[in-house]
């Protein structure tokens, strides 16, 4: 099984890329630059470069070699689409997404122009794979909003939003071409607060235009105590997800095999 994760929306995280830098807002308490912090220097560890940016492609063949079909959050602890990640390495990683494609991927980046603009040209074989989905982060109107459009304009058959963490009231915004939309507070010491109604203003928009709504979190100091009910209920709807037959070990090695990605 791959490597577990504690995201709600999501049953595993593959890090083919590890690290990151920060460009707008939404990155100000980087849950995965905290915690890769914690480990640096520490000899051996996955973490021991701490949150800098760097390839993994010891990592590429792991959905492979996972025996159960999953909801894989590509990149929990990088982004795809970082400028730093060659093109090359980007086709590699979309091209283990296309054949092993029991699995559902949710890649996620707020670097939406690069992204569009391979969607657009070199990934565009990726951009038609119902089993992967593209999503981009929306935490204020000045940064977040125009990557909502990047991702309309990117050709995609499930195209996600991530408003998380909601940082300000987000007003009445384009949803046509949007599949999905997570919403959630910011965790952890100094979270910035959301408030009640910025939430159901998206949960209103998204009821009116038919899109699952997935409501993660309130977020705060103590997530925990503070839950994730909006209203009285949780709200857990997710798109429908492709489902292919698990082949068996032999076969998924074959598949490997296939598309040149070493053990």
């Amino acid at each position: 099984m791959g490597e577990k994760s504690t995201i709600e929306w999501t049953d595993s995280s593959w890090n083919p890329v590890r690290g990151c830098t920060k460009i707008s807002p939404g990155c100000t308490h980087c849950y995965a630059e905290v915690f890769a912090e914690r480990f640096r220097g520490v000899p051996g560890h996955s973490y021991e470069q701490g949150f800098d940016l760097r390839l993994v492609p010891a990592s590429l063949h792991l959905p492979f070699t996972w025996s159960k079909p999953s909801r894989i959050f590509v990149n929990s602890m990088s982004d795809l689409f970082h400028e730093e990640v060659p093109l090359e390495y980007i086709l590699d990683v979309c091209r283990v997404m296309e054949r092993a494609n029991w699995h559902t991927y949710q890649v996620l980046t707020k670097r939406s122009e690069r992204m569009r603009d391979l969607l657009q040209t070199d990934l565009r074989f990726a951009a038609d794979l119902p089993h992967v989905w593209w999503g981009v982060s929306v935490e204020d109107c000045r940064h977040g909003l125009p990557r909502v459009e990047h991702l309309r304009a990117a050709p995609a058959v499930v195209r996600f939003l991530s408003v998380e963490p909601l940082l300000e009231d987000l007003g009445t915004i384009d949803l046509a071409g949007i599949h999905w939309v997570i919403v959630g507070g910011e965790s952890g010491p100094g979270a910035r607060p959301m408030q009640p109604d910025w939430v159901r203003s998206l949960r209103d928009q998204c009821a009116a235009a038919g899109i699952p709504l997935f409501f993660k979190q309130w977020g705060g100091v103590r997530k925990g105590k503070a839950g994730r009910k909006l209203d009285g209920r949780t709200h857990d709807e997710q798109p429908p997800i492709v489902t292919r037959p698990m082949p068996d070990r032999a076969a998924r090695k074959a598949a490997q095999q296939e598309v040149k990605i070493p053990p």
